[in-house]
């Protein structure tokens, strides 16, 4: 039997399109889409990370229909097909893969010009799952835009009532994004949100974290019961502020947060060690030196005098503006990045291209975000009565 997709059986989305195939789930609501001003972030705000079909059923066997849109680099190897999670019951149970789909080439990695080329519609298919009922997750490709299609069932479907969780709303760049992470429920947020058992709606945008006003808007008029921000890596690997800017943009960012979630916990995180921009200004460039994708620093550290922003300068202002708001926001809290991924943990797991992690890594940074947000006296940690 076919069942429409609808938005009652959606999470993680912010505003859903009728196209002339489906239905597009997206991370950003129209208003902020129109204000977009680059390729990059329209594309990445399109990529469904975080966002998952929910339902319960009796089902032993689910087929979902898409088309998806792949993006390529010209002249570097296809990545893989995404990945869909299924969970039964919250477990990884199965996944699946849609071949064919539309591509985007990206023929300059600086400007992200690009040309489509379209391809056929797919099906990711689930078989032999558990009998009985069950609340079933899909989680849809974290990396590749996917359109919905149809989806069938051997048994009805309805959506799964309210089971009380807290939802999390969180912010930050293509590490939060889930950049080289193999599946969706492998990147670091998907794992601190199974950790914390909360509802994930992630506003991980790879390369668009950048304290844009229209997104602190679409957190603001989100509901949320738990915010957290990642700030500062894009910002410096784009070379897009100066100090004297950056300071009033975070505070500009937060004050609009704060219209709609006034007494929320908020957690500002500094960024992740990342070497190659710990003193040494962007813009950040690729490199194909060594036949792979590498990213390398092209700034003078001597200008950080004149305001150029690093790691480092970026860490120790998001300290002080913490610190400053809180003592009128007792509901305000700062994690330094490096206590998600520092020295020990690139030693153990270094970043494979010099800037994001690897899957070991995102566990390594989902276990210290759940260890440090979720548990014992920790800013989201579940309040008992």
């Amino acid at each position: 039997m076919t069942t429409p997709v609808t938005a009652d059986l959606l999470r993680g989305f912010l505003d859903l399109e009728e196209t002339a195939h489906g239905l597009l789930p997206h991370r950003l609501p129209a208003r902020a889409r129109r204000q977009i001003p680059d390729a990059q972030l329209a594309m990445a705000e399109s990529q469904p990370s975080g966002v998952r079909l929910v339902f319960r059923t009796r089902a032993t066997d689910i087929e979902l229909d898409t088309l998806p849109t792949k993006r390529v680099y010209a002249g570097v190897p296809p990545p893989a097909d995404g990945v869909y999670d299924l969970l039964a019951d919250g477990r990884l149970t199965a996944q699946a893969t849609v071949p064919g789909g539309n591509v985007r080439v990206i023929t300059d990695m600086v400007t992200q010009a690009a040309e489509l080329r379209e391809g056929p519609v797919g099906t990711a298919r689930f078989t032999g799952l558990p009998e009985g009922d069950k609340d079933i997750e899909i989680w849809l490709p974290h990396t590749e835009t996917t359109e919905l299609i149809a989806l069938r069932t051997d048994a009805p479907v309805e959506p799964v009532p309210d089971r009380g969780r807290r939802v999390w709303l969180h912010h930050g760049s293509s590490i939060s994004h889930g950049s080289n992470a193999t599946h969706p429920t492998g990147t670091w947020t998907a794992l601190a949100a199974a950790g914390g058992d909360v509802d994930l709606v992630n506003l991980g945008f790879g390369g668009g974290a950048l304290l844009d006003p229209f997104t602190a808007r679409a957190m603001r008029d989100t509901p949320a019961d738990l915010i957290s921000v990642k700030i500062g890596i894009n910002i410096v690997n784009g070379d897009v502020m100066r100090l004297r800017a950056f300071g009033p943009a975070v505070h500009g960012f937060l004050d609009t947060v704060r219209e709609g979630h006034p007494t929320a916990p908020l957690l500002v995180v500094s960024p992740l060690l990342c070497p190659v921009q710990e003193d040494t200004p962007g813009p950040l460039m690729p490199d194909f030196t060594d036949g792979t994708l590498r990213f390398r620093a092209t700034g003078d550290p001597a200008e950080r005098a004149a305001g150029r922003l690093t790691l480092t300068v970026i860490r120790a202002e998001l300290a002080r503006i913490v610190a400053e708001r809180q003592a009128d926001d007792p509901h305000l809290y700062h994690l330094d990045g490096r206590e998600l991924y520092g020295e020990r943990d690139h030693a153990e797991f270094p970043l494979p291209d010099g800037i994001h992690p690897g899957p070991e890594a995102h566990h390594r940074i989902a276990h210290h975000f759940t260890r440090f947000a979720f548990g014992a006296g920790g800013p989201f940690a579940a309040v008992t009565a």
